[in-house]
């Protein structure tokens, strides 16, 4: 029975660190129109709900386990022909006894009936600064760029049916076409990037509750801070989605957010601009040392906590293992609640706390099916995993002939799915990267970590009709865990694979938790400081 504990390599962790906040910071931005839903109703029905939108501000305290982290805020303005909704949020995470800051500005213009005009994010971090910014082309398409310092730009159009609704005016969307009443749901036609799929976005009223909100606020000198002056009673009913997914969070009559809930654990919370902004700031500065030094100690005395395990990648610590070694890997889990994450399944069985992961045997790489006769059956059930999505340019020229060709005249699955992992374990340099990777820009550069290797795997596979998908989770190396993303590639069941180590499959020190793409891996955040994994047994 072995504790894994160890000193952290400081500059490697810090830097797949601030790639995960800058993606917790996309996701709460308006980066969301490109990384998961875009949102369409009847033109006719939102363009008589949006008479009854008014101009408005409203300012959030964003706060991680009880405490303030950062500050948020939602300005609204009309005019005769349009709306121009400003987004504004900004964090300092604490992690592996630091703080990181993340924030993201977007500024969107929407027409009379909330459809999309125009948009420009802007994601600012001193580590890795990013922007995007596009447009609607008419009702059938959006055009977006993504610029990230040091590379070319990403052009990216992606095909919709009808105009789009962004995810920040969905809570207002929801209340104005529909009364709300607990136990009624609203449906929102909405069209998902992630799969390039039409589909319905349904949430439910859930509850309904009175909420005591700050109005304004005075100075009090005593305190040295602002505190509540006036408050004012608002009814607000409970949104959720009915799939799990989307928007969750409670919402006053005139479709204003009074509470949500983001990724990485973090809630936001509506109050009065001094107390949500101002004391934040002061406090901030007159405690910022006291704190990080207070966390630090903290982490040190931990273990083996995440705070240690995403102290970078394997990669960043010139670890990479080669050939596949263990066969079987017990770990005990602890620290932190594992709701949420996809831990069972395939490969990994949790049993209470303990997580046993076992390498695919031979049985499972023997395809049960030939890329020379797909039924429509196959393809229809595995969707998902075969579409293009923004980011994973599956159709891309470039792409599908370099798919082609790895394949050659190979029609086994298995066969070609080993050749597309071999080809990018050794044409891409192994390099430390921080920025949201997209597939042709990989295939461009040839260089990248394992976000990189996996990004254009899983577009090569899908290429050639391969349904892949993505895992993330921590990799166990030498003795200590590393942030890690890989692919998994459907055969006669799900297996993983590892571009970036060069395994196929990939061994058992592969820990899976989240499935899915870059927005889905800031959800990581909320085992910062708190998971512990011991390592039970290893084979």
């Amino acid at each position: 029975m072995t504790a894994v504990t160890h000193p952290a390599p400081h500059r490697g962790r810090n830097r797949t660190l601030a790639a995960l906040l800058i993606l917790v910071a996309w996701t709460a931005g308006v980066g969301m129109l490109v990384r998961r839903e875009f949102f369409r109703e009847k033109a006719a029905v939102l363009a008589e709900a949006a008479l009854r939108l008014g101009p408005s501000t409203s300012f959030y305290a964003v706060e991680q386990n009880g405490q303030q982290i950062g500050y948020a805020s939602t300005t609204i303005d009309t005019s005769r022909t349009a709306f121009e909704v400003v987004d504004y949020f900004t964090a300092d995470l604490p992690v592996a006894g630091q703080q990181f800051r993340a924030s993201a500005r977007s500024v969107i213009s929407l027409s009379r009936s909330l459809a999309v005009r125009t948009f420009d994010v802007q994601i600012e971090s001193s580590v890795s600064p990013m922007s995007v910014s596009g447009y609607a082309d008419g009702d059938s398409a959006v055009v977006y760029v993504m610029n990230v310092p040091g590379q070319p730009s990403d052009t990216q159009r992606l095909a919709v049916r009808g105009p789009i609704l962004l995810p920040t005016m969905i809570p207002a969307a929801a209340m104005l076409v529909s009364d709300p009443k607990v136990g009624r749901t609203v449906t929102i036609a909405s069209f998902d990037p992630a799969t390039l799929a039409a589909k319905d976005l349904t949430l439910r009223f859930a509850a309904e509750s009175l909420f005591t909100l700050v109005d304004s606020a005075r100075y009090d000198s005593t305190a040295m801070q602002f505190v509540p002056a006036l408050r004012d009673t608002v009814r607000a009913w409970n949104l959720v989605p009915t799939d799990g997914q989307g928007f969750s969070g409670w919402v006053d009559a005139q479709g204003r957010v009074v509470a949500s809930t983001q990724p990485g654990g973090i809630t936001i919370k509506r109050m009065a601009y001094e107390i949500a902004f101002e004391n934040w700031r002061r406090a901030r500065g007159s405690s910022g040392a006291s704190a990080r030094a207070a966390a630090a100690a903290s982490g040190s005395a931990r273990g083996a906590s995440v705070g240690d395990i995403l102290e970078g990648t394997a990669i960043a610590a010139g670890a990479l293992p080669g050939a596949a070694l263990s066969k079987s890997l017990r770990v005990r889990l602890s620290g932190t609640t594992l709701d949420g994450f996809d831990l069972q399944g395939g490969r990994q069985q949790l049993k209470g706390d303990e997580l046993v992961i076992t390498r695919e045997s031979d049985a499972v790489l023997d395809a049960d099916w030939s890329l020379a006769a797909r039924s429509a059956g196959f393809r229809a059930r595995f969707g998902p995993e075969l579409r293009e999505e923004p980011l994973l340019q599956v159709n891309d020229p470039q792409i599908v002939a370099l798919a082609v060709r790895i394949a050659g005249n190979s029609r086994d699955p298995r066969v070609v799915a080993e050749r597309i992992n071999r080809w990018v374990h050794d044409s891409l340099e192994k390099a430390i990267t921080i920025s949201v990777p997209s597939a042709t820009q990989v295939l461009r550069t040839r260089r990248g970590d394992c976000n990189e290797h996996t990004q254009l795997f899983t577009a090569l596979a899908r290429a050639v009709g391969i349904p892949t998908r993505i895992a993330t989770g921590v990799a166990y190396v030498n003795g200590k865990f590393y942030y890690h993303a890989w692919p998994e590639v459907r055969l006669r069941d799900w297996v993983a694979v590892d571009p970036t180590f060069g395994q196929f499959p990939a061994d058992a020190a592969h820990l899976r938790f989240v499935r899915g793409g870059l927005t889905r891996q800031g959800e990581l955040l909320r085992l910062v400081g708190t998971l512990r994994i011991e390592v039970l047994d290893a084979r």
